[in-house]
């Protein structure tokens, strides 16, 4: 389970933060916190993987909890959950190293995504052993958000329409079976499942029958 740490000043927004994080599978919140000073606490107590960070806190600016977080031992991964959306803001929080920055108000997919974004990149770097230069590629393309890197020819409603099947599927799917699913034709349907293992979101396996050629099976990954 990747761990979380919700930090907003707003105690209703931080509620429902919370009640989000739970929905998706692999996610856990350890914790929840409503100023810097709680944030800063809480991350050297709890350990978390990844801390959701609101930018406007009562005491400390959440561009400041980042810096002193980057500054001292904590490894926890940080996403700017914020209605901040000035480009200095932005900037500042990049450098700090965020792992996204989710501009509010947004609703549950919008964070679905980035979690599990965020959880298929932690997979591309399992253990200790060092690491290829395809590693490192689809670690990056994992937390790319999807709207801008679907290919020419593959559009956001479809792209969330198989994503949707994939998700609901009690396992894994071939490509007719999904596209039977959404009513498309499997040529396209394929080049969605790819696209999503391409971009860290599905795995696919193969499956060996008595002749022919394997199939290939798809599954999302979150």
């Amino acid at each position: 389970m990747i761990r979380v740490l919700v930090v907003d000043d707003d105690f209703m927004v931080a509620r429902v933060q919370h009640r989000f994080v739970e929905r998706v599978p692999g996610f856990t919140v350890v914790g929840v916190a409503h100023s810097g000073a709680e944030a800063l606490d809480a991350v050297h107590r709890l350990r978390p993987d990844l801390v959701l960070l609101d930018i406007y806190l009562p005491d400390l600016s959440g561009l400041e909890v980042l810096r002193r977080l980057r500054s001292g031992d904590a490894t926890a991964d940080v996403l700017a959950v914020t209605a901040a959306r000035d480009v200095e803001t932005i900037r500042t929080a990049l450098r700090g190293g965020v792992v996204h920055y989710l501009i509010k108000p947004f609703g549950f997919d919008a964070l679905r995504d980035r979690l599990e974004r965020y959880a298929a990149a932690q997979r591309r770097l399992p253990g200790d052993r060092e690491v290829a230069q395809d590693d490192v590629d689809q670690l990056f393309a994992a937390l790319r958000p999807a709207p801008a890197d679907l290919p020419k020819g593959l559009t956001p409603p479809t792209a969330d329409l198989v994503a949707a099947a994939l998700r609901a599927a009690d396992g894994d799917l071939s490509a007719t079976e999904c596209a039977d699913r959404v009513g498309l034709s499997r040529v396209s349907t394929r080049r969605y499942l790819e696209h999503f293992v391409e971009a860290g979101k599905a795995r696919v396996s193969l499956r060996y029958g008595s002749a022919g050629r394997p199939e290939r099976r798809y599954r999302w990954t979150a």
